[in-house]
C-alpha cells in the first residue's frame, strides 16, 4: 500500500496560515549540534521526515536526542561516540553531508555516504572537499563513503567557484574549531546560512559576515550548548503565496520575514497580484487573471530555484506566454511532463521553459519527481478541474509540514489516502 494525495480542484484558498520553521535551516542546524559537547535546544523545527532522519543519525552517533510535539529537539552531544554517519538514513537526504563538516570539526575525523535527496541533476560536493582540504584535511572516497581526516585543522582563505549554500555551511562547521581564521569568499547569502551562523555563534563560535559574500570564522577551542529558534521557511511561504494566487484566493501568511520573500513578492506584483507586507506577515490577494512574466532563477536574493516549479504552474494560468530560465539546478524541469498530462502547454529546451498561459488544467494521476515538483503538482491539483491524484509523495513529506491540514484550513479539497 502506498500513500497518495487526492485533490478536488477549483476551490479558492482563503484565510490565515502560520508558516513553519525553515527546512533548509533545520537540516543544517541539527548536524551542526555535533560540534557541541553540551546540550543544544533547537526550537521551531518543522515536522518533516528529514528532521526525523537526522534524529536517527544523531542517535546512531551516540548523541542523546529528545523531540517534543512542539517542534523542539534537545541534542546532548556529550555522549557522541562515533565519527561515522554511515546509515540508510544518511542516504535518504542531501543534508546528511553536513555531518562531515561537523564531525570533522569536532573529532578531526568524519565518514558519511554520498548524499541522497531529490533527483534534480548533478550537484557535486567538489567545493565541500576543496574547503576541507584547504583546512588541512585529507579526503578520500571509498566504497561510496566520503572519509575526511586531519591531525589539525588550520584556518585558510577559501574561494568558492560559485556561491554554494552547502559548501558555505559545511566549511563554516569544519572551521569553527580550527586554529586561526578561515575566510570564505563568494559565500552563499541565503537566510539559512545566516541562521546556521547565528546558531554557531550561540554555541560560542566566532563567525562574522554571514549574509554577505565574505564570511570570516575565527577558530575557538570549544563549543558549548545553547538555545536556538529556527527562522521561518520562506520557501514554504512562497509556495503558499503562489497557491493563493493560482486559486484566485486571499490568504494571509503569518510568521514570515517579508524581506526573505522579496523576490517572490516583486515578481507577483509584476504579474498584477496584490501583495500586502506587514511586520511579520504577508497577504496575497488575486481576483483576476495574472499577467505573463519572465522568470530567471538566481542565488539569493534572486528568485529561488526551489519555487521555480510552483511558479510555472501559476504562469500556466496567466494571460500570455512566459519564459522561465533555470540557472541554479540541472534537470529541474523533469516535472513538466506531469503538468502536460494535466493539459499544460510548456516547451522545454535545455534550461529554458516556454509557458503558454490561459490554460485550463484537468485533474489526472501524476507523479512527484522531487520535493518542489511535488509542491507544483499540489498547486496544479488545486486549480485543475476534477480530481488529481499525486503519487510518490514521500518527497513532499520531506519538506512540507502538515501540508493537507494547512491547505484544508484554507478551504482546499485535499486528503491523503492509501491505495494499491
Amino acid at each position: 500500500m502506498k500513500e497518495k494525495i487526492i485533490i478536488e480542484g477549483g476551490k479558492k484558498l482563503t484565510g490565515v496560515l502560520n508558516i513553519s520553521g525553515n527546512k533548509n535551516s533545520a537540516v543544517a542546524v541539527i548536524p551542526a549540534a555535533v560540534l557541541s559537547g553540551g546540550k543544544c535546544i533547537i526550537k521551531n523545527l518543522p515536522n518533516i521526515k528529514d528532521v526525523y532522519h537526522l534524529k536517527d543519525l544523531l542517535e546512531k552517533l551516540g548523541a542523546g536526542v529528545e523531540m517534543s510535539d512542539g517542534g523542539t529537539m534537545t541534542v546532548d552531544g556529550s555522549t557522541i561516540n562515533s565519527y561515522s554517519a554511515d546509515s540508510e538514513a544518511a542516504k535518504q537526504m542531501r543534508a546528511s553531508y553536513y555531518f562531515i563538516g561537523g564531525l570533522l570539526g569536532r573529532f578531526k575525523k568524519a565518514e558519511a555516504p554520498f548524499p541522497g535527496g531529490c533527483d534534480i541533476g548533478v550537484r557535486p560536493i567538489d567545493l565541500h572537499i576543496k574547503g576541507f582540504e584547504a583546512l588541512g584535511a585529507r579526503v578520500t572516497i571509498e566504497h561510496g563513503l566520503i572519509k575526511a581526516e586531519a591531525e589539525e585543522l588550520k584556518g585558510a582563505p577559501i574561494y568558492l567557484d560559485f556561491a554554494s549554500v552547502g559548501a558555505t555551511i559545511n566549511i563554516m562547521l569544519a572551521a569553527c574549531l580550527a586554529t586561526g581564521t578561515t575566510t570564505i569568499e563568494n559565500a552563499a547569502k541565503e537566510p539559512h546560512v545566516v541562521d546556521v551562523a547565528n546558531f554557531l555563534n550561540a554555541m560560542g563560535a566566532n563567525v562574522k559576515g554571514a549574509g554577505t559574500d565574505i564570511i570570516k570564522i575565527k577558530g575557538v577551542k570549544e563549543l558549548k550548548g545553547c538555545e536556538h529558534t529556527i527562522i521561518p521557511d520562506f520557501i514554504e511561504a512562497g509556495t503558499y503565496m503562489i497557491a493563493a494566487a493560482a486559486t484566485r484566493g486571499d490568504v494571509t501568511l503569518k510568521n514570515v520575514i517579508p524581506t526573505h520573500v522579496e523576490a517572490i513578492s516583486a515578481k507577483m506584483k509584476e504579474m498584477g497580484i496584490e501583495i500586502f507586507e506587514y511586520e511579520d506577515s504577508v497577504r496575497v490577494k488575486c481576483e483576476k487573471k495574472p499577467k505573463a512574466v519572465n522568470v530567471k532563477t538566481l542565488p539569493y536574493p534572486g528568485f529561488p530555484t526551489d519555487l521555480q516549479q510552483p511558479m510555472v504552474v501559476l504562469l500556466s494560468t496567466a494571460d500570455g506566454t512566459s519564459i522561465v530560465t533555470e540557472t541554479v539546478s540541472e534537470s529541474r524541469f523533469k516535472y513538466v511532463d506531469e503538468l502536460k498530462r494535466m493539459g499544460a502547454k510548456i516547451k522545454v529546451e535545455d534550461k529554458v521553459a516556454v509557458v503558454e498561459g490561459a490554460v485550463n488544467l484537468m485533474g489526472t494521476s501524476v507523479y512527484s519527481t522531487d520535493l518542489r515538483a511535488g509542491a507544483a503538482m499540489v498547486v496544479a491539483g488545486l486549480i485543475a478541474g476534477g480530481e488529481t491524484i499525486i503519487g510518490n509523495i514521500k518527497h513532499i513529506d520531506r519538506g512540507y509540514e502538515f501540508l493537507e491540514d494547512k491547505l484544508r484550513s484554507l478551504g482546499a479539497g485535499i486528503r491523503r489516502v492509501e491505495l494499491d
